[in-house]
Formats: structure tokens, C-alpha cells, sequence
């Protein structure tokens, strides 16, 4: 991230300044090196319209998602009150974040622990920057693609949220196609609950590739997500089928990104 300009929290607080908003960057968003590519495409649409930003940067631990799916509320709440204590110290008020385990946990699960914070999903922030007219985007290179949007468990079943991420798609002159099982109906990728860091159980096919396939039955050029988990589960399935020449997936991000030659 060297390149971009990314300024973290303590260095705006040692020059008195606050930002108007935090960018969370998640546990993925910093170390997953496909993650990072979503990172950094939204580090750029931010950097291109104006935003104030800034990154806890090493003082960011994981919000605890993990451990609170997999059982373990006493590191669930050691991790969150962490993160609470340097949120508050430096008065933050406002946060978006690219994961929507981040999202789901820092909006829903912090309050109850003293982290009272206006949280919003990329997808829901860059909507409201189109509505302001702060961004905008030129269609043509994505004009005559067939694009899927990948519902995350977290973003879509678990906060409603479904029409923004479908109305960053149609900006972008793309033609939205949706799966069988889609919004409130979708299908989990199979990462969600800390599925991601266990093996899998007795069955017949992986989830993920149940998934995959009733995207490709629609034949997309592109399968969208706006999660990294979800990223790294159909990127999986789409190499395991042999379509990764013909179908490729993108975050949001990603997409406008491109959309704007960033």
C-alpha cells in the first residue's frame, strides 16, 4: 500500500486531525493476498473521490467473528473489548469496512460491549457516495457482461442488505443476472460460522461448489461478491470446474475500480 496514500489513526491524531470516516480493513483485507487486491481497489476509489480516511493500521486486531462462531465467547469478548478500548480512545464515530463479518460484528455485536459506532458495509457506503454525487462511473467496460452477485450470508440474511451491491452493478452498464437462489434465499459459500478454518464434514459435495455451479448455470462473465471469504470460496470452486478462463470473480470494489481505470 506504500504507493497509496493511507494515513493510519495515530498519525492524523499527532497532526490534530479526525477523519470523517475509519476504513476497518479486516483480518483478510490485510494479510490474504487476494483480499488485499480488494483493499486496495477501494483504498483507490476513496483516495479518487476525496475521502477523509484513515486505518488503525497495527493497532486493528480481528473483531473476533471467528472465535464468536466457533464457541469461544471469552476470546470473542477479549478481542472485542480490545478493539473497543482503541476505537474509543480515539473517538471514532464512524466505520466502513469491505467484510461483512466485520460489518455484522462491529455493528450488532459491539454495542452490547461499549463499541457504539456507525458501521456500513463498502458496498452501502459507495451507493450513498453515487447518491451524493461524489462518485461516478462511467459505463462501456463492462457494457454487453453478464454479471452474478454472490449474496454473503452476513451482508444480505443477517443485515438485509441486497439492493446495494445490485444497484453498484447496474452502474456500471453490466447486465445483472441473478441465480436460482439469490437475496434472502441465497445459498452460504460455505466460510460463514468459522466454516473457513475447518475441515469439512461427511457429505456429498462441497458447498462451495453447489454454489458455483448454480452460478455458472446462468453463465456469467463475472460472479460478484462483497466479501473476501465468499471471494476465496467461489474464486475455488470456478478453478475447480475449469472455468476460470471464461468466468472470473470480482469484489465490488474491484469492478469500479476498473469501471474508472484506477
Amino acid at each position: 500500500m506504500s504507493e497509496l496514500k493511507v494515513s493510519t489513526m495515530a498519525e492524523m491524531m499527532a497532526s490534530g486531525q479526525q477523519p470523517d470516516v475509519l476504513f476497518w480493513v479486516g483480518c483478510a483485507g490485510s494479510f490474504d493476498d487476494r483480499a488485499k487486491k480488494i483493499t486496495r481497489a477501494f483504498v483507490k476509489i476513496l483516495n479518487n473521490v476525496g475521502i477523509n480516511f484513515a486505518v488503525l493500521g497495527t493497532e486493528e486486531s480481528c473483531t473476533g467473528d471467528p472465535a464468536k462462531r466457533a464457541g469461544n465467547e471469552f476470546l470473542f469478548q477479549m478481542q472485542a473489548m480490545g478493539n473497543i478500548q482503541v476505537l474509543n480512545a480515539y473517538e471514532v464515530k464512524s466505520i466502513v469496512t469491505t467484510c461483512p463479518h466485520c460489518f455484522n460484528t462491529l455493528k450488532n455485536e459491539y454495542p452490547e460491549l461499549g463499541g457504539n459506532y456507525e458501521v456500513k458495509h463498502h458496498s452501502q457506503f459507495l451507493q450513498e457516495l453515487i447518491n451524493e454525487g461524489k462518485l461516478t462511473i462511467e459505463g462501456g467496460v463492462f457494457k454487453g457482461k453478464k454479471i452474478t452477485f454472490h449474496d454473503p450470508c452476513y451482508l444480505g440474511r443477517a443485515n438485509d442488505v441486497y439492493e446495494a451491491p445490485r444497484n453498484l452493478i447496474e452502474k456500471l452498464d453490466a447486465e445483472l443476472v441473478e441465480m436460482n437462489r439469490c437475496k434472502s434465499n441465497g445459498l452460504c459459500c460455505g466460510a460463514g460460522g468459522a466454516q473457513m478454518f475447518k475441515e469439512a464434514e461427511k457429505g456429498n459435495k462441497e458447498i462451495n461448489i453447489e454454489r458455483t455451479e448454480e452460478a455458472l448455470e446462468i453463465q456469467p462473465n463475472i460472479i460478484a461478491t462483497g466479501c473476501p471469504f465468499c471471494m476465496t470460496m467461489m474464486t475455488d470452486g470456478v478453478k475447480l470446474k475449469e472455468k476460470s478462463t471464461e468466468v472470473q470473480v470480482f469484489d465490488l470494489a474491484e469492478l469500479i475500480a476498473q469501471a474508472k481505470d484506477l
